[in-house]
């Protein structure tokens, strides 16, 4: 049985690690976990799963290792234990931080797996990209995969296009919950009750994204569907047009990805 290693367990090493558990791709048995919050080690210990005295013994005990820390804390994470690492899988989930950065940190003798998820795997709806040009073994990106698509959807991409990932699914759920939180303030404009204008707000967002994903509808039939002619639904269309939500939304994904490539 692989034995998986966590270094760093907060809201979204947390969520995959919960996730696996909960699907059923790990067992608590294999996974062993350290973090410097003790509060976080304290929910991971309710999970069953082991705790380390400190992150070395996490990459000695650990066939697969993954970093899950802020990307500014990368190097004291990694660093410094470079045989720790040796024949060890890396999988890392932190933005901007680049396959050969990693290699230098951990001292080259580990094999590098990035992966971009987000935090929707805290109800097993996750969004995942995976960098297909990696040096991870087949058997290693399989357990990756395996992991990830039994808490959402995988999708496999050159290194190379990770930071539009970062800008678009990895942001992507505060942007909708903006977009949800908007859409209430609306109907509470126009007379709602606010949990209810919360609650008609997100299912709407949820149903329509399994129209699409389950359907496999283009966006734009969806949308075509729901506008009838002179009807009430094009007149929202027009004023989010001259609102300038499209152009809104593709710069807040540029930016984001740029902000990627500086970390």
């Amino acid at each position: 049985m692989q034995q998986i290693g966590f270094l760093g367990c907060g809201n979204m090493g947390g969520a995959i690690l919960e996730g696996a558990l909960r699907s059923g791709q790990l067992e608590a048995a294999q996974v062993i976990v350290f973090d410097i919050s003790a509060a976080a080690m304290q929910r991971m210990a309710a999970l069953g799963v082991r705790l380390a005295a400190d992150r070395e013994e996490v990459c000695r005990a650990a066939d697969m290792i993954v970093a899950a820390v802020k990307p500014q804390y990368a190097e004291a994470t990694l660093g410094g234990m470079a045989e720790a690492f040796v024949g060890k899988c890396l999988l890392s989930i932190m933005a901007g931080v680049t396959s050969n950065r990693l290699r230098e940190m951990t001292g080259g003798g580990a094999r590098v797996l990035r992966c971009m998820p987000n935090t929707p795997a805290m109800v097993l709806e996750g969004a995942f990209a995976l960098c297909a040009d990696s040096d991870a073994t087949a058997e290693e990106k399989a357990l990756a995969e395996d992991i990830f698509a039994a808490q959402g959807i995988v999708e496999w991409i050159p290194e190379r296009l990770i930071d539009a990932v970062c800008g678009l699914s990895g942001g992507g759920p505060a942007y909708a919950a903006m977009f949800v939180e908007a859409l209430a303030d609306g109907g509470v404009m126009e007379g709602l009750p606010r949990q209810t204008a919360y609650r008609l707000a997100a299912q709407t967002l949820l149903g329509t994204a399994k129209m699409l994903l389950q359907k496999g509808m283009h966006p734009g039939e969806l949308k075509d569907m729901v506008t009838s002619p002179g009807g009430t639904t094009i007149e929202g269309c027009l004023a989010l047009e001259e609102g300038g939500l499209r152009a809104a939304v593709m710069q807040c994904v540029r930016a984001g990805a740029e902000k990627s490539r500086k970390l």
